[in-house]
């Protein structure tokens, strides 16, 4: 087999940025001018979006970035966790923690706000069981097994510490 050149002039698309006119950042910027050196450039808007729910940005950041990508503002106490997240710098696990923790959170206001509107969520449907069961039956089984197990594990441990008392305590409290 002979190794051989391309010449990249013959692929198709290539160079296709050469032209400054088809660059699609070419109106935000000028060659003359570096944006860098430049923090108050008027060639570059604030925003390309309009912020009209509250954003959560990083402290890293004098402003919210040009695109974003919230769909809904914070609410409830899964927003309060993330405002609390957001105070941190993103190095940090008091950032990403708390995050996880909203995230999680988020879902269970979400079943609740479900069942305020009279809707009941169908579970096994969202999580993707029954697709699961068709295609992956022995990791499904596996999983709702281990489920199973360490809720029941929890429930058993959790119940069996109150049914006895302590014997020492008894004997103090009839003397």
């Amino acid at each position: 087999m002979e190794n051989t050149l391309l010449d990249p002039r013959k692929l198709p698309g290539w160079g296709i940025d050469a032209n400054p006119e088809n660059d699609p950042t070419y109106p935000m910027r000028e060659p003359r001018l570096n944006v860098s050196q430049d923090p108050d450039n008027k060639h570059r808007p604030a925003s390309l979006q309009p912020v009209d729910v509250e954003v959560l940005k990083s402290i890293e950041r004098p402003n919210v970035s040009a695109v974003f990508g919230e769909s809904s503002p914070p609410v409830g106490l899964s927003g309060m966790i993330r405002r609390f997240a957001f105070k941190y710098s993103e190095s940090h696990y008091a950032h990403w923690l708390p995050l996880l923790l909203a995230d999680r959170v988020n879902v269970v206001e979400g079943i609740i706000e479900d069942f305020a509107h009279g809707k009941v969520p169908n579970i096994f449907a969202e999580k993707g069981y029954a697709v699961e069961w068709k295609h992956n039956r022995t990791a499904f089984v596996t999983k709702m097994a281990t489920i199973v197990a360490v809720t029941a594990g929890t429930v058993l441990l959790l119940s069996s510490g109150s049914k006895k008392p302590n014997m020492q305590k008894r004997r103090g409290f009839y003397r």
